[in-house]
């Protein structure tokens, strides 16, 4: 039997990986009692399922009770039962705007104060996440991407490294992204907004990709681009970063970086073990 721990942050996603899990044939159970998975293991075995997922976070009995889990999970991985531990995280900022959003009480925000509850539950949870398997950071995903990754490291077999990595394309004119960690303008390559028939196109229409990425220095350019990501990102991997956002730039976000940003994802995905995922930010401004 596979069983799969879901835990973390408040916030940061847990409801959404039970409900993929369950999507991709895990009998699911949210919030059971720490003294009671044990016993729920050996129920669920009993009825012959292979795969499970069982939500546990703060609401299962506070820091103390959570405690406890520690040696459940030494129990479950000396017995015969297949145990991984997933815990999402997600940044500070990104959890208060979350709860702000739905209006939710944080379960440890006892004066009130999300940002308290928040800072609370992370301490009490320092140690779970450094035990997990697998560590995911929402910050940046949206639904559809959260469950992408839960895909790939559960239905697709694939060995997963804990990054997940945003390429971005956006224009200058509208200011840089704010997440960005690695920006590069590509300024400097053909700009299809001169040509009349290409003006109205964008980066994903294959007559502004071929403009854009005509030439010897546009092969150069590429071919090092690749180079480059290729040996940073292991070693972003190795540094135990868990998001990593790549930001290409141009003039208005419709174009040039929109190409590049596509091209990179291309070479990327082709051979990844960690989360990747490409946005446009500016690409339907006018």
């Amino acid at each position: 039997m596979h069983l799969v721990i879901i835990t973390g942050m408040s916030g940061a996603g847990k409801t959404v990986a039970l409900k993929t899990m369950e999507d991709i044939g895990y009998y699911c159970a949210d919030n059971v009692p720490i003294e009671l998975i044990p016993n729920f293991v050996e129920l669920i075995e009993r009825s012959g399922t292979h795969n499970a997922a069982i939500g546990v976070d703060i609401r299962s009995g506070g820091s103390e009770r959570l405690a406890k889990l520690a040696h459940v999970l030494d129990v479950l991985r000396d017995s015969d039962t297949e145990c991984t531990t997933l815990f999402l995280d997600a940044d500070d900022k990104v959890l208060l705007k979350r709860f702000k959003e739905t209006r939710r009480a944080h379960p440890l925000a006892l004066s009130g104060h999300i940002e308290d509850g928040i800072a609370r539950e992370r301490k009490s949870l320092e140690w779970l996440k450094n035990r997990a398997d697998y560590v995911i950071d929402s910050s940046g995903m949206k639904t559809r991407n959260l469950r992408t990754q839960l895909e790939l490291i559960f239905t697709r077999g694939k060995a997963y490294k804990n990054l997940y990595l945003n390429i971005m394309s956006f224009g200058y004119k509208y200011g840089l992204p704010e997440d960005a960690d690695i920006v590069i303008d590509v300024r400097f390559l053909p700009n299809p907004f001169y040509v009349d028939e290409l003006k109205a196109k964008t980066g994903l229409d294959d007559e502004v990709r071929a403009y854009v990425l005509r030439g010897e220095e546009s092969d150069v350019f590429v071919s090092k681009l690749n180079d480059l990501l290729d040996f940073l990102i292991p070693k972003y991997i190795d540094e135990g970063k868990n998001q990593l956002v790549i930001a290409f730039g141009c003039t208005g976000g419709k174009h040039r970086s929109v190409t590049i940003a596509e091209t990179v994802y291309a070479h990327l995905k082709e051979n990844a073990d960690y989360g990747i995922n490409v946005e446009h930010r500016d690409i339907t401004r006018q």
